[in-house]
């Protein structure tokens, strides 16, 4: 529960961050923010899957730069779900979808393996055979 909370805050976190950057993307209020990350994380485990597997040929043929395309859409595609979160035209949420994976890869990476959730830790067995 704390790896969900801790990963929608960054998420938060960067999609603040790309709507004080860009000019084409405005979300009004906090709370609009977090049900913006939250409904991102929803489309990108269920409906990104689908897209990237859909449209895997022409990925292959661009060498994996649709791939962008495809996060600007589900930037996109929250966007249209959402009244208070409004994208004004494609390179504003191409813009936006780039700055979201910028910011939260840095935020992931700085907190680093901290959660409970994703550390693994494995031993050395030593058998006999």
């Amino acid at each position: 529960m704390i790896a969900f909370l801790i990963r929608l805050a960054i998420t938060a976190m960067s999609l603040w961050v790309a709507a004080g950057i860009v000019p084409g993307i405005e979300i009004e209020g906090t709370g609009n923010i977090f049900l913006a990350a939250l409904l991102l994380g929803i489309v990108n485990a269920f409906v990104r899957p689908i897209a990237v597997i859909l449209t895997l040929p022409i990925s292959a043929l661009t060498l994996g730069l649709f791939l962008l395309v495809i996060n600007a859409a589900m930037l996109g595609l929250v966007a249209y779900l959402m009244d208070d979160f409004v994208i004004h035209g494609f390179f504003s949420a191409l813009l936006g979808s780039l700055i979201v994976s910028i910011v939260s890869t840095w935020a992931l990476w700085t907190i680093g393996p901290r959660d409970d959730l994703e550390l693994i830790i494995m031993k050395n067995k030593k058998f006999d055979r």
